[in-house]
């Protein structure tokens, strides 16, 4: 957990230091933005671990895998939520997770243009600024806020559905997304966030941070979070209403029991 947190704050730093004189931005193959920002945290990230842990895998999301057999990996997502970063919204962060096998060992996350620092890893609790934090104890949806980073759901349209049916019973729903969301989930100011496709380096972090928190964490489906593709934290008070208003229905158009 020191390490990750470590790695995050160094990582965070170069992005910060490119947000305050410029920097180029470049599209990706999907569309997506990429930014100097995001290749120098990932490169400073990787120099630190292979500096370290030079047995250890490693698997960025500017730069691919290296020793990808390894027993222990460490995902890296330099700057995640990065078309936030590059119109100066900071709801963005750096996101760090080590992991063997389908277990996250430990998450850090740096957040607020670099104030918060979240980190857990399982059995030892989530550190919020070097305090520990909890979910929140809301347990009606009724009361609840809620949040997803795209509400139209184009990465999946057919998850859609579940999504309105979620922001419909809600107390309040809002577009405050990426990592700044499951930021808010852990630290008991917002009841649920949820996307409803990630990858690994976007999701890992966030499973022992949300766990360790209180909260329950898994895919759109209700599969084991990290490496399902997409995820759903929640506080444990309206997990399973909430999971439940998920579910497909034949009323979807979909597959219910796809």
């Amino acid at each position: 957990m020191h390490a990750a947190s470590e790695v995050a704050r160094l990582a965070a730093q170069v992005a910060l230091s490119f947000a305050t004189r410029g920097f180029s931005v470049d599209l990706k193959s999907d569309g997506s933005p990429v930014t100097e920002a995001d290749r120098a945290a990932e490169r400073a990230a990787r120099e630190w671990i292979e500096q370290r842990f030079p047995d250890d895998g490693i698997h960025g999301e500017e730069f691919g895998a290296v020793r990808a057999e390894a027993p222990r990996q460490w995902l890296i997502d330099p700057i995640d939520g990065t078309k936030s970063f590059v119109r100066g919204v900071p709801l963005w962060g750096t996101l760090i997770a080590i992991r063997a096998g389908d277990d996250v060992l430990a998450g850090a996350a740096v957040l607020s243009l670099g104030e918060d620092l979240i980190c857990a890893a399982p059995g030892h609790g989530t550190w919020w600024n070097g305090s520990r934090c909890r979910v929140s104890g809301v347990d009606k949806l009724n009361q609840a806020l809620v949040l997803t980073t795209d509400d139209t759901c184009r990465a999946r349209p057919e998850c859609r559905p579940g999504w309105e049916r979620v922001q419909r019973q809600a107390a309040i729903s809002r577009t405050w997304g990426d990592c700044y969301g499951y930021f808010l989930v852990a630290t008991g100011r917002a009841e649920a966030m949820m996307d409803p496709r990630l990858s690994a380096w976007d999701a890992a972090c966030f499973v022992p941070i949300i766990e360790e928190a209180g909260g329950r964490v898994t895919g759109w489906d209700g599969s084991p979070g990290a490496f399902a593709g997409s995820l759903v934290a929640t506080n444990a008070g309206i997990a399973a209403e909430l999971r439940e208003l998920l579910r497909p229905s034949d009323a979807d158009g979909v597959d219910a029991h796809a």
